[in-house]
């Protein structure tokens, strides 16, 4: 008679405590580190884009009139609604279709009224008042309760983020002065910058601005500025003076981003393999013994005789085992292998956040998060050791 100690795995009570409690934090920290990974960044203070609708296909839209003075060159539609008249162009030229009081002006100036509401009703991020020259501003809603200037240059900063947001909330007027400029640093696009004007806009000469002014009454775009973005008028004039405007589509490349190298293919000559001409030599081979058919082989030799590869015999061995294994509660164990491997991904994950466009602001929060969830992992891996016994079991084997 032999006896047997099976290695048999107790779960108690307090096991059981300590799997819930790990699961609880590994899952606080998970959601934790989650916030962090799909927490807006600075674009999310002013929220998604302002859709311009149909709009968006105009440099100019006017409300009564758009004239124009000297070689102005638009990259896209030029249009007026209600009004009908446009005057200037030629000399001026429009990349796009010239829409003068018909449906397709007249929808892009029911576009323009959303996008200009949409706009003014954004919650503000941040107070601007008077002159905004040498200000450096992140992405967000900006309001002011009075006119706006400009007199010199204006930084937009979208911190690695290419789809940062500016509004600018502007309830009367809006002046910018000879050779100002707006400047866009850190993947700020000009698609993202909006200006929603309570009246009228005038933009100096020589002056460089970014955005889509959306203006209530007029604008006035004055002798050689260049404008990367829109004019559009919902009520009044748009006067243009030998002006350029670009409105390109966004960029949702991040900045920094290099595309990888195209490597032209490679041209292999072809080989040129010399004629081989075969001998054939004819061979008869009959056996003359008494008894069955002779054989008859019949072959065309070449030069080359085949080698037979060698013949390898398999080995078969078998083994046989006498242990005996119960697992007990194999579940529970694959279940927090499985909750800690969940809890070291998601660690690893934010190491390749360097490229999503998070701000560097974030970075802090990132860290805080991993450790929690390296602690939770650490805490249910520790919950899960459990007593272990021999517990004698006595059965024969013969």
């Amino acid at each position: 008679m032999i006896v047997k100690s099976v290695l048999v795995r107790r779960f108690e009570p307090a096991d059981r405590t300590r799997y819930q409690n790990a699961g609880a934090l590994i899952a606080m920290a998970s959601a934790m580190l989650a916030a962090v990974l799909f927490l807006p960044s600075s674009a999310g203070a002013a929220g998604a884009s302002v859709g311009l609708g149909t709009a968006a296909s105009y440099s100019v839209l006017g409300g009564q009139t758009v004239t124009n003075t000297g070689p102005t060159t638009l990259n896209a539609n030029l249009g007026v609604s209600p009004g009908t008249a446009i005057t200037g162009f030629p000399p001026g030229k429009a990349g796009g279709a010239i829409h003068a009081g018909d449906a397709a002006a007249l929808q892009a100036k029911s576009d323009l009224v959303i996008a200009y509401n949409d706009a003014a009703g954004r919650a503000k991020t941040a107070d601007i008042a008077d002159d905004l020259v040498g200000r450096t501003l992140i992405a967000g809603v900006y309001k002011s309760t009075g006119p706006i200037r400009l007199s010199g240059t204006l930084t937009l900063d979208a911190q690695g983020d290419p789809s940062a947001v500016f509004i600018f909330q502007i309830p009367s007027t809006l002046i910018t002065a000879s050779a100002s400029r707006v400047s866009m640093i850190n993947g700020a696009q000009a698609c993202h910058v909006f200006w929603q004007v309570g009246s009228s806009a005038t933009l100096g000469t020589t002056s460089k601005f970014v955005g889509t002014i959306m203006a209530l009454t007029s604008i006035s775009v004055t002798t050689g500025t260049v404008v990367n973005g829109r004019a559009l008028a919902r009520n009044g004039q748009v006067s243009l003076d030998n002006n350029t405007f670009t409105s390109g589509r966004c960029d949702t490349t991040p900045p920094g981003t290099t595309p990888p190298p195209t490597t032209p293919p490679v041209t292999t000559p072809p080989v040129t393999t010399p004629p081989v001409t075969p001998t054939d030599t004819a061979t008869d081979t009959a056996s003359e013994q008494p008894g069955p058919q002779p054989h008859v082989s019949r072959g065309v030799t070449t030069g080359t005789t085949p080698t037979s590869p060698p013949t390898s015999t398999p080995t078969s061995t078998a083994t046989v085992s006498r242990a005996v294994v119960v697992p007990r509660a194999s579940s529970a164990s694959t279940s927090t292998t499985a909750r800690a491997s969940s809890a070291v991904g998601l660690t690893s994950a934010g190491g390749n956040l360097a490229n999503t466009g998070l701000s560097p602001m974030l970075k802090p929060l990132l860290g805080l998060g991993a450790v929690l969830s390296i602690l939770g992992a650490s805490l249910l891996l520790a919950g899960g050791r459990t007593r272990t016994a021999y517990c004698p079991r006595h059965s024969p084997i013969s």
